[in-house]
């Protein structure tokens, strides 16, 4: 009877694979309903999409804010976003950068922040244009394997926009 390397107590991959391979390079994460992504965008103050930035479903909103600021577009007067974008760290991001973060604060900060809800409103812009993209079956269902594929997908949609 032959036996196998993985009856040895060695777990893993086999041998000649020790690269780090999987979704998490595709932009994919781990949920409860299976693998989803998250699309951060950044629009103009008409709704238009100027760019995007692809995570994993379980990432937090943080990581994708500086990937979104560092795009090469004209920069804003004003960071709309929602409350999963609040924290100390972006905040201070965007007042170095000559730009007003307008987030309302989680509901378990310590310290009240100030946020200018008459200007927060503008915010459906963006939510309509995430509406719009999700006219799109292919975006909807995320049928692309590839990080790069789904990306280009969302651009050649953007442009349609």
């Amino acid at each position: 009877m032959a036996a196998h390397d993985r009856q040895h107590g060695r777990s893993g991959s086999q041998p000649g694979g020790w690269c780090k391979r999987g979704t998490h390079k595709e932009g994919f994460g781990r949920s409860r309903g299976g693998f989803t992504s998250k699309i951060h965008a950044r629009a103009d103050g008409q709704g238009r999409p100027l760019g995007f930035n692809l995570t994993g479903g379980e990432v937090s909103d943080y990581s994708g804010a500086d990937a979104l600021m560092d795009l090469s577009v004209a920069t804003p007067r004003r960071f709309l976003a929602d409350k999963g974008y609040d924290s100390d760290r972006i905040r201070e991001n965007l007042l170095f950068r000559g730009i007003l973060p307008v987030i309302p604060p989680r509901s378990n900060r310590t310290e009240d922040i100030p946020c200018d809800f008459r200007s927060y409103r503008d915010r459906n812009r963006i939510e309509r244009m995430f509406n719009k993209l999700k006219q799109f079956r292919r975006i909807a269902t995320r049928y692309d394997k590839t990080r790069k594929s789904f990306l280009a997908f969302l651009n050649l949609a953007a442009v349609k926009l």
